[in-house]
């Protein structure tokens, strides 16, 4: 055999093995790991657009199995999952969104600032003790996506 023979039997090899290779890790990476998606509220007025597109987010996947929600909310925004003070909309969203496994955090900061509890708060929510943005930032080493429509 000539050197061009051995090398192009050599590149060959080579590629025939990365091609399955990644093939491989590509099905192995879409079976095990669905998509992540942090979301992050703090405008009082983005309230029911965020929650629409939360909506629309797990519609265009086929479902909330096929995707990873949380919702992280801080600042005014807050105030509109207040039990006392929620608008249906709102509570019956939110309600779905808990049911569907969407992680609904709300800042601990935030909520010492409205002297809120986690009990006035609607069903569902979980306390970012260290704070929104702490919490945002673990989801995102965490693999989360981050959106903040």
């Amino acid at each position: 055999m000539n050197r061009r023979s051995i090398l192009w039997s050599a590149v060959s090899a080579l590629g025939a093995a990365l091609g399955a290779s990644s093939a491989k890790a590509a099905t192995e990476a879409s079976a095990s790991n669905k998509l992540k998606v942090a979301y992050h509220l703090s405008d009082a007025e983005k309230v029911h657009f965020v929650l629409g597109n939360i909506q629309n987010h797990i519609d265009g996947v086929g479902g909330p199995e096929h995707v990873t929600i949380a919702l992280v909310i801080h600042g005014p925004a807050l105030k509109a999952f207040h039990s006392a003070q929620v608008n249906p909309d709102v509570s019956k969203r939110v309600g779905d969104f808990s049911k569907g496994g969407v992680e609904l955090a709300a800042c601990g900061n935030t909520m010492k600032a409205q002297n809120v509890t986690l009990s006035e708060l609607l069903p569902g929510f979980v306390n970012a003790e260290n704070g929104g943005v702490v919490r945002l930032a673990e989801l995102q080493s965490q693999g989360y996506l981050y959106l903040r429509p």
